[in-house]
């Protein structure tokens, strides 16, 4: 239906001008034909059949002033002058030369369009010369170069607006085009964006994983308790490293598969991204997997955008990943503190002798990715080694703004500190 529609459509935008021409061609044949039933000024003789042949050969060539618009012209001004040679009043067919000349003038080269003006006036000339006697040649002279002039000054306004039309299309066409390409960088992007985050939940949860599988091996002959605690946080960690990657992977299907309501093969929606309230998930998972971590929280906590919050939430659990790699059985402490303007989380690890600082300040995709993150948020991570042994990576936030706290409330100051 749309296929037939669309050839329709194009057959009328095909035809539409020459059924338009043919129209104005009758119409200036009939206008014609009335007109030289008039009695004709003094020095013109009336319209008989050779007169109205003649009327109807100069309408009925304006059919074709679209395809072929000098050839058209040349033709109707050659039978105007024909129509003036015989004795006819010159007005009676004058429309048609004029009308050929704007096409011209409208479609073609300034040149051509000049020579065509010429030869109108040179016609309106001979008109006034030939009935000299009957002719004012100061009117005919001003008719002879106003009239054709003012066609040409009309025929090449509407060529420069077609000429603009063309160029505003052209310059419509190629900002579609790079709004397009803007919009596929920006899915590129997103994507990427959404692929690192991957590479960041699955290296979390693989190190848990892999630290409780090799305590779980080790302790299975002497402590089968502790080791089937283990393979629960094997299991619990697994399947919610599953939910994440099915979650990131749907978003990263968008558009490839048409999944645009959120749910993946199977029909599951995904959850929302982490936030603030499953840090205590996460610290409960490293506990598991050997590290004593603490968190607390200083200030009066505010609501922070979804954004803002996944960034704390990765930031620390990228810290405590690089912990479970590269720091062994130790202490670890998490501390968010709402200040004035800023949101400062802190994560710490007290040494042991074997950790090795320049391993962890290396340029790794973790510490990358943290840094990434920040600076969507106007912040900054630090990561280093600490005066007093051990490892700390540090997270500033600007503080949101007033309307992105519950009722408006300005900026928190420090308060109560609370310990988890």
């Amino acid at each position: 239906m749309r296929a037939g529609s669309g050839f329709l459509d194009g057959l009328g935008g095909r035809y539409r001008p020459l059924a338009v021409d043919s129209l104005l061609a009758l119409g200036y044949v009939g206008a014609g034909l009335l007109l030289g039933q008039e009695q004709p000024p003094a020095g013109w003789r009336s319209v008989d059949g050779l007169g109205a042949t003649l009327t109807a050969l100069v309408g009925l060539v304006m059919v074709a002033r679209r395809i072929a618009p000098v050839a058209v012209f040349a033709a109707s001004g050659a039978l105007w002058v024909l129509f003036i040679a015989c004795g006819y009043w010159p007005v009676i067919n004058s429309m048609p030369p004029l009308l050929g000349l704007y096409t011209v003038a409208a479609t073609r080269r300034p040149r051509t369009a000049v020579v065509c003006t010429v030869v109108v006036a040179g016609a309106w000339l001979y008109a006034g010369i030939a009935n000299i006697e009957h002719s004012s040649m100061p009117t005919v002279l001003a008719q002879a170069v106003l009239f054709p002039a003012v066609v040409l000054v009309v025929g090449r306004g509407s060529a420069a607006l077609a000429e603009r039309n063309r160029q505003f299309a052209e310059l419509t066409f190629r900002l579609r085009g790079q709004q397009e390409e803007n919009a596929r960088q920006a899915l590129t992007e997103e994507r990427v964006r959404i692929a690192r985050e991957l590479h960041d939940v699955v290296a979390h949860h693989m190190s848990v994983i892999s630290l409780q599988a090799g305590m779980a091996s080790y302790v299975f002959p002497t402590d089968p308790a502790a080791s089937r605690r283990a393979l629960d946080t094997i299991a619990d960690t697994s399947r919610e490293a599953l939910e994440e990657m099915r979650r990131m992977l749907v978003l990263l299907r968008v558009g490839q598969e048409g999944q645009r309501d959120g749910r993946g093969e199977e029909g599951a929606a995904y959850t929302p991204a982490p936030g603030l309230d499953l840090l205590d998930r996460l610290l409960e998972r490293v506990r598991g997997a050997g590290v004593d971590v603490t968190m607390e929280v200083a200030g009066s906590p505010v609501r922070l955008p979804q954004g803002m919050a996944l960034c704390v939430y990765r930031v620390v659990q990228e810290a405590l990943t690089n912990v479970l790699k590269h720091a062994g059985p130790t202490r670890a402490a998490v501390t968010i503190r709402y200040e004035r303007h800023t949101l400062v989380v802190r994560v710490t690890n007290e040494g042991d002798g074997t950790f090795q600082p320049n391993e962890e300040l290396s340029p790794s995709h973790g510490l990358i990715g943290m840094r990434e993150r920040a600076k969507i948020y106007g912040g900054s991570v630090t990561a280093g080694p600490r005066a007093l042994g051990g490892f700390e990576v540090r997270l500033t936030l600007p503080a949101p703004t007033t309307s992105d706290r519950p009722g408006g409330l300005p900026a928190p100051g420090t308060g109560d500190v609370h310990t988890r």
